[in-house]
């Protein structure tokens, strides 16, 4: 088909096996409809759930190795939350090139999200099978990589001051203190300036629109630091042999 002929442009990979392709791009309403046992790409889902999770975890785990396991699943579990994984279902293409029951196209089947999705896992698991560990790694970085820059940047967390409390814990029971320093701007547009304090040492500075904003920034802003302060030098990093 020629929508399959464009999807493997767009991966940069010909499947040797297209039936695995096909089977990756089949609903499950296709099962329901024909009321028969029927092939679909929940297999395949499955296992390409779990060829990502390896994928992206040793990419963090080598990207970041000052994080410890908690941010490590925070910032995993925002590369393969449900709407991503669709927008990169959607970005390749695929929604022209599945396999719908007719009850599943007339409801808009080719657009939906967890459609996509799941299309998008059952994708990587077959081409895991048909081509390999590297050939679906090699895959995967690309497309996520040009989401995230590269990972290269420090995650941006749900919760930096539970998780900055989490960090300090580990050395002193003390908790963090947070206090606004300074409200500027007309009554219809401030800004606040917080400060993070520690045993009486001065963490970080953040501000914002609202107090809680400022203490957010101001954490985060600390958790960087701290992290920074935590990577090892040139000589610890790269001991001569």
């Amino acid at each position: 088909m020629p929508e399959y002929e464009e999807l493997q442009k767009r991966l940069g990979y010909t499947f040797r096996d297209p039936h695995l392709l096909q089977l990756a791009l089949t609903h499950p309403s296709v099962a329901h409809e024909q009321g028969a046992p029927a092939q679909t790409n929940q297999r395949l889902e499955f296992l390409g759930d779990a060829v990502l999770q390896v994928v992206l975890t040793r990419e963090l785990y080598e990207k970041f190795p000052t994080f410890e396991e908690g941010p490590l699943t925070k910032a995993r579990a925002k590369l393969v939350n449900r709407r991503t994984l669709a927008e990169h279902g959607r970005d390749i293409g695929l929604g022209a090139c599945l396999i719908l029951s007719h009850g599943e196209e007339t409801h808009g089947g080719r657009e939906r999200p967890s459609a996509l999705a799941d299309a998008f896992e059952a994708l990587l698991g077959a081409l895991f099978l048909d081509g390999g560990f590297d050939v679906a790694e090699a895959i995967i970085l690309a497309r996520f990589r040009g989401a995230f820059g590269g990972l290269s940047a420090i995650p941006i967390l749900e919760n930096p001051k539970g998780e900055l409390q989490e960090w300090l814990q580990s050395v002193s029971s003390e908790a963090p203190d947070y206090q606004v320093v300074s409200v500027s701007g007309p009554d219809h547009d401030r800004v606040f300036e917080c400060t993070v304090r520690h045993r009486d040492n001065e963490l970080a500075r953040g501000c914002g629109k609202s107090k809680k904003e400022a203490e957010s920034q101001a954490a985060l802003a600390a958790l960087t630091k701290l992290r920074k302060e935590k990577e090892p030098g040139p000589a610890e990093a790269a001991p001569p042999k």
